[in-house]
């Protein structure tokens, strides 16, 4: 499985929602309005102001998918900043919420995923080297959804031996399947769909669901 195909259009009435403020995506916060001023300027197109949030989303925060809360409050991007590290559903949140600050159309989309590389100590956590639910962004430019994955910092990735994934506005950037070195990476086993909000509900049941010792993972 490629990640499911983003360039689909899309009515003027859903596309209300994916601009929306809301609980968690809350980009009227002091906080979020000026992260967004200092990575972007006045007369960057859409394109260009999306590119240039990936990237500060992308290499802002280190990766780290073993901090894991699920107060509600947590989950809002706002909180989610004054974190040093994030996984990927806290990097998704933050590239949405910066995202519909500028005004670009942006929601989430989940999928299950298997990591091949570097898993001694995600499966000595999580008793699997599958990571559910994972978390990626999809951006509204030119009349089409594009693909964005922020998840993984630079460092992260020239310590595990992939090149980072870039993020141009116009092709889906999704996990890579192999390393350099030609390694199976990540793997795409199922996927769960868009939402329009972060579904809270359904990751903390898909999270229980897959791995039993979730409560004592918790911080």
């Amino acid at each position: 499985w490629q990640g499911m195909p983003c360039h689909l259009h899309t009515n003027n009435t859903l596309m209300t929602s994916y601009l929306s403020a809301t609980y968690f995506f809350d980009f009227k916060h002091p906080k979020v309005q000026a992260f967004v001023q200092e990575h972007t300027r006045p007369g960057m197109s859409p394109k260009e102001k999306a590119v240039a949030l990936y990237y500060a989303v992308r290499d802002g925060w280190r990766y780290d998918p073993y901090e894991i809360y699920f107060e509600k409050s947590c989950w809002k991007a706002h909180w989610i900043m004054g974190k040093g590290r994030a996984h990927c559903l806290d990097k998704s949140v933050l590239l949405i919420s910066f995202l519909r600050a500028v005004g670009i159309p942006a929601r989430l989309h989940l999928a299950k995923v298997k990591n091949h590389i570097a898993v001694e100590k995600l499966v000595e956590t999580f008793q699997t080297n599958e990571l559910t639910p994972h978390g990626y962004v999809e951006v509204y430019l030119d009349e089409h959804w594009v693909a964005a994955t922020p998840a993984f910092n630079r460092e992260l990735c020239e310590l595990l031996g992939v090149r980072p994934l870039e993020f141009d506005g116009e092709q889906d950037s999704i996990f890579q399947a192999f390393n350099a070195a030609g390694d199976q990476f990540m793997e795409y086993l199922e996927d769960y769909g868009t939402f329009e909000d972060f579904p809270l509900d359904f990751v903390v049941e898909n999270f229980e669901r897959h791995y039993p010792d979730f409560q004592a993972l918790m911080p």
